[in-house]
């Protein structure tokens, strides 16, 4: 499954640096107009594929989004996962806990949200924050987090061996792709609702998130929960190759409908 993906996928055998990877990617040196009909394709695959998904029942779909900030995890699931039947499908984000959800265990409020049978939930942020913000901003000791990893890695096998599908995104800009886009925000006034301060404090410690995110990838990316890293600096090309995994995800599971106990050629409707 996702052989033609190997290129994004993480492999933990090789030491991840975030600084050797290209924001841009290859599929944005083809027409758009080319990618606009295939995107359509995939979405119109995706839609049929889920219905089969959503009646098969025999696995359940998490896709996790997680990037720095104007990398664009909303715009994605706005574009992605549009066509989707949201009977079947639905959204959780994550952002600061609540003083309730900080008087459980880190994963109280994920294990929540993940999808039953026959669902797909997309995880706008997730439980990583707890490996990635909480370690940045220093808000717990590094015994702590440290050992989160372990709990993760345990949470997803867990989820995986119960007939969860997990598929994780790290949605990669550059640098200079999140300067031009935070600027955009501030030069238009129908985007200034998007501008967060904080986001500027965050930039400041880009290289400590970046640092974060490798040592997220080279311990947590498994077979059973890769982690694959999207070049995102143009916007549809990211969504291209994330339907394209989630589409060949899809496919490779040979759903079926559900058998009748009886012979429709034998029945008339009067």
């Amino acid at each position: 499954m996702l052989e033609n993906f190997k290129k994004y996928k993480v492999d933990n055998k090789n030491i991840i640096s975030l600084n050797d990877i290209n924001g841009n990617s290859v599929e944005a040196s083809n027409c758009k107009y080319n990618y606009i009909k295939e995107f359509e394709c995939l979405q119109k695959q995706m839609f049929e594929l889920q219905e089969k998904f959503s009646v098969d029942k025999t696995k359940k779909l998490l896709v996790i989004l997680q990037g720095m900030d104007t990398s664009g995890k909303n715009s994605t699931i706005r574009q992605v996962f549009r066509g989707l039947n949201p009977q079947f499908a639905r959204v959780a984000s994550f952002s600061k806990p609540t003083t309730e959800e900080l008087s459980y265990d880190f994963l109280w409020r994920i294990h929540k949200k993940v999808p039953s049978s026959g669902e797909i939930v997309i995880f706008d942020r997730s439980h990583y924050e707890d490996v990635l913000a909480v370690r940045v901003n220093e808000l717990c000791d590094e015994q702590n987090w440290r050992k989160r990893f372990d709990h993760i890695n345990n949470f997803e096998k867990m989820l995986f061996d119960e007939g969860t599908i997990i598929l994780k995104f790290f949605l990669h800009i550059d640098k200079a792709t999140q300067k031009k886009r935070l600027n955009k925000r501030l030069e238009k006034p129908s985007k200034n609702w998007k501008f967060d301060p904080t986001d500027l404090v965050a930039r400041e410690k880009w290289t400590d998130y970046e640092k974060a995110y490798e040592e997220v990838f080279n311990k947590t990316s498994k077979d059973y929960a890769p982690w694959f890293i999207i070049p995102s600096n143009i916007k549809w090309a990211r969504n291209l190759i994330i339907a394209r995994i989630i589409a060949e995800t899809l496919e490779s599971l040979d759903l079926t409908y559900p058998k009748v106990s009886f012979n429709p050629d034998k029945i008339k409707v009067l």
